[in-house]
Parts: structure tokens; sequence; C-alpha cells
């Protein structure tokens, strides 16, 4: 998922990536100590996928607290 996707996400559904995107993160880091995985390369893409969500939902609280206040 690209940036430029994710914007277009609401902060619950970027939340509810975010757990999905980390489950499937902790999955692939339990089956990688006990098996040789197919796509090693699959982790740091997933906790890039992590840290870009949790960036583009860090951008979007200040937003979010500015609209209450007005």
């Amino acid at each position: 998922m690209e940036a430029r996707e994710i914007r277009e996400l609401t902060i619950d559904e970027i939340d509810a990536e975010v757990e999905k995107t980390r489950a499937e993160l902790f999955n692939l880091r339990y089956r990688a100590s006990y098996e040789e995985l197919e796509n090693p390369a699959l982790l740091s893409q997933l906790r890039r996928q992590v840290s870009r969500l949790l960036t583009i939902r860090q951008e979007r609280e200040p937003q979010a607290a500015g609209e209450s206040d007005v």
C-alpha cells in the first residue's frame, strides 16, 4: 500500500491496517524462527509498512485536534 492510498483512509481504517500488518509480521517472524522463508525481504517490507501507516496517522492527529477546537 502506497502513502497516497493510506492518506485516503480514515484513522480507524489506518488503525485496523496497522493491527493486521503487525499480526502478519508477528506470524512471519514466528515462521522464520523454525523454517526458511520464501521471501525474507517481506519482513522489512512489513516493518516499513507499519512505519508508513503510523507516520501518516501521526500527521493526522494535529489536524483532528485542530478541527475540534474550531
